[in-house]
Parts: C-alpha cells; structure tokens; sequence
C-alpha cells in the first residue's frame, strides 16, 4: 500500500515537472536569462520578475526538522541529488568547499536527497565533506513543492534564493565551481546594494 502511494505520488511529480516543463517550451521565459555550459544549463531570473519565496522542509538525513523559513535574510543554495547519480559525484567537492567559503557571507545550502537509501545518502556525504544538512525526501513531498522550479530534468538541479527567500538562479546538469560563485556573488551583491 504504501509502495503504491510512493509510486504515486512520484508519477505525479514527474507530471507537474514535465507540464511546467512543457508549457514554456523548454526554455527560460520572457525576461529570463539562460545559457547552456556543456550539459549544464544555467537560468538567472531577474530581481522584478521573481517567483513567490520557496517553501521547503523536511527531516533531514540526521532526523532534524529543517525548514528553509528560518533562513529568510540569508542567500539559500538547494541542491537536489542522488548518491548513485554520477553528475553529483562529479560537483559533489565543489558545493562542500563553497558551502564553506561562503559561510560567513550569509549563504545557507541544503540538500535535497532523492532516489536514494539513508545510508548510500550519508556514506556520500561524508565521503565528500559534505557539512551542510540534506533532506531526506524519500517520501517525494520536498521535490513536489520544487515542482515550480524544476523542470522535467533530472539530479543534479540547483536553485539559488535570494534574501527573501525567491529562486534566482538555477542549474540544471552539475555546477562548476566558477558557475556556482558567479551566481553567489551576483545574488549577494543585490543583496548589498538594496540595503545601501
């Protein structure tokens, strides 16, 4: 029974990443800026045409409750991935060490682990120095209410919140480090010039 509902609800995500997927084409909309690197996409969304703040939480791979509501004033990075997803081996080293490079500028990262066991998820974590909690979503619940932002793509994504907690750039495919502190800096820097 509860095999089925997984199934379920997992065939509905699929379905509401492939309309939103579809009903835009493919591509980034009107006043959107997007460019392809390699297998990598990666879509900056101007400051005046935001989406509504993400809402996202979840028991981590440790049991912590996390809840991306409590990080509002802070830059959030949210990393979707697998450990048996070789995309994710391959930026694995580059989000542990920017998530620590960037710590004490008010950048938060959190993962969301999909696809995956607890163990295989954890054993990846530490094998990578990854420092920064990841969400268990197991259940399917995190990546459905990404489903606005995720097209019908699959692991690695990544989603970059502005301070009020809106998307403002996205990765599709695995980030290179350069793509990754390119997208913080510009984030972070709006940051800064909309509180001068």
């Amino acid at each position: 029974m509860v095999l089925v509902a997984l199934v379920l609800l997992i065939g509905v995500v699929v379905m509401v990443q492939l309309r939103g997927f579809l009903s835009d084409g493919g591509a980034a909309t009107a006043g959107q800026g997007s460019s392809a690197i390699g297998s990598t996409t990666v879509t900056e969304y101007p400051v005046a045409t935001r989406a509504a703040p993400v809402d996202l939480s979840g028991t981590s791979l440790t049991d912590e409750a996390i809840d991306i509501a409590a990080w509002r004033g802070q830059v959030v990075v949210i990393n979707v991935w697998g450990s048996w997803c070789a995309p994710c081996r391959e930026e694995a080293p580059i989000l542990a060490a920017t998530s620590a490079a960037y710590a004490d500028d008010g950048v938060q990262f959190v993962g969301v682990n999909v696809r995956d066991n607890r163990a295989a998820a954890i054993a990846f974590e530490e094998a990578y120095g990854i420092t920064y909690p990841s969400i268990d979503d197991s259940d399917g619940k995190a990546l459905l209410s990404l489903a606005e932002h995720l097209p019908a793509a699959g692991v690695p994504v990544t989603l970059i919140l502005d301070r009020e907690g809106r998307p403002a750039a996205r990765v599709l495919g695995a980030v290179q480090e350069s793509t990754l502190t390119a997208l913080l800096d510009t984030v972070l820097a709006e940051a800064t010039a909309a509180g001068s």
